[in-house]
């Protein structure tokens, strides 16, 4: 299961005073009312045809019972309409396995919302590439972990970095934009610049790396899970890659790299802008409840898909007042409820730490981030 595919306009209007080096944005708050959603990934079915070891949700062949019909699928696309045009991540499980899936796209495309797909790639063939060219999907998302032994082994189906590959061919002939997603574990974050590397060689528009968070069968992977030193190394080695990449580099499930940002551009003299630090400079890190939202196959919408606390069911409720009002949404814009480390940090506003980890360590989402190294001055001095 992968959650997110980038957009070349994201975040396009810029924070205040941004101007200074190591500026810190002021994203939310508890002033900062209620935002619309920039954007929307969409659990459209929970069944996949691989088995993932990092599997969020612990996808079979199978589909969920009582996923969303077509019907209730297009009146949910209504309902986010009304917040706005966010980019709709269709994700699953595998979403190649819902027969209406082109059906879907199409519709979401001429509401007028971007729309993109998240894959493992395996099941796209030259017709179906050319489905997802006609429903106005802009951008398709492939799960690459590694070269062909690293990533077969991690995804647990022998071939499918081959039949990956050859979607991505299909995807080239059909004119369709791509990128690469790469899951970052101790079992693979030695690989990290050559997978880089190879996704430059095979033309993706961006490489976005995911930081395991352990939920679903991830949950069970203990001994991949990176140290907090490792995880401050090799968000340095994204700062440094990121400034000599022509690709768009996204870290997703590492909020703290807008922090080493920040840290590295004060050390450096560098302003953050638009100009210097082009999206990065108006982004944060975790961005689950104040600017993305999850959507379940069965229509539970939740911060993100490794933050299993519900806001509501799109069935019951409609989009627009779950993500005005639900609780977990409003506690995670108010930074003055964050604690620990996270709530003593002046990177909170750009960094936010991973809700999800504080929630799988502790069982309270507003907790300190788990796999942070750094310690705030506010915190130490407090604790000494």
């Amino acid at each position: 299961m992968e959650q997110k595919t980038e957009n070349k306009q994201e975040n396009k209007t810029p924070e205040k005073n941004v101007g200074h080096p190591g500026h810190i944005p002021q994203t939310a708050g508890n002033d900062a009312g209620v935002r619309p959603p920039r954007i929307l990934a969409w659990e459209t079915t929970a069944a996949c045809n691989l088995a993932c070891k990092h599997c969020r949700g612990s996808s079979t062949i199978h589909s969920a019972k009582g996923e969303l019909t077509t019907a209730e699928a297009k009146k949910l696309l209504d309902d986010i309409r009304e917040t706005g045009t966010p980019i709709i991540i269709l994700s699953g499980g595998e979403p190649l396995m819902r027969s209406d899936i082109f059906e879907i796209a199409r519709y979401g495309t001429d509401l007028g919302f971007r729309m993109t797909l998240a894959t493992n790639g395996t099941m796209i063939t030259e017709e179906i590439a050319q489905k997802i060219h006609d429903a106005g999907i802009q951008r398709v998302s492939i799960s690459l972990d590694g070269r062909e032994r690293t990533h077969d082994i991690f995804r647990c189906i022998p071939g499918c970095f081959v039949d990956s590959m050859r979607g991505i061919e299909n995807l080239k002939k059909a004119g369709v934009e791509f990128q690469i997603n790469t899951t970052v574990s101790r079992f693979n974050v030695d690989e990290l610049e050559d997978v880089h590397a190879f996704t430059k060689e095979i033309g993706a528009a961006a490489h976005h790396f995911f930081f395991l968070v352990p939920t679903g069968r991830g949950a069970e992977l203990t001994e991949f899970e990176i140290t907090p030193e490792e995880y401050e190394t090799a968000l340095e080695w994204l700062y440094g890659i990121h400034k000599k990449t022509d690709l768009q580099i996204r870290p997703t499930c590492a909020p703290h790299y807008f922090r080493i940002l920040r840290q590295k551009a004060k050390e450096e003299g560098i302003e953050v802008t638009p100009k210097t630090h082009g999206l990065d400079a108006m982004t944060k890190g975790c961005l689950g409840g104040i600017s993305f939202g999850f959507i379940s196959s069965v229509g539970e919408v939740n911060p993100c898909g490794y933050l299993p606390v519900s806001a509501g069911n799109v069935r019951e409720t409609p989009f627009k007042e779950i993500w005005a009002n639900a609780k977990v949404f409003n506690d995670l814009r108010d930074y003055s409820k964050y604690l620990g480390k996270c709530g003593a940090c002046g990177y909170k506003t750009v960094c936010g730490g991973c809700r999800a980890r504080a929630y799988h360590e502790t069982g309270n989402y507003m907790e300190e981030e788990p796999l942070c190294s750094y310690v705030p001055p506010k915190f130490r001095t407090k604790n000494e």
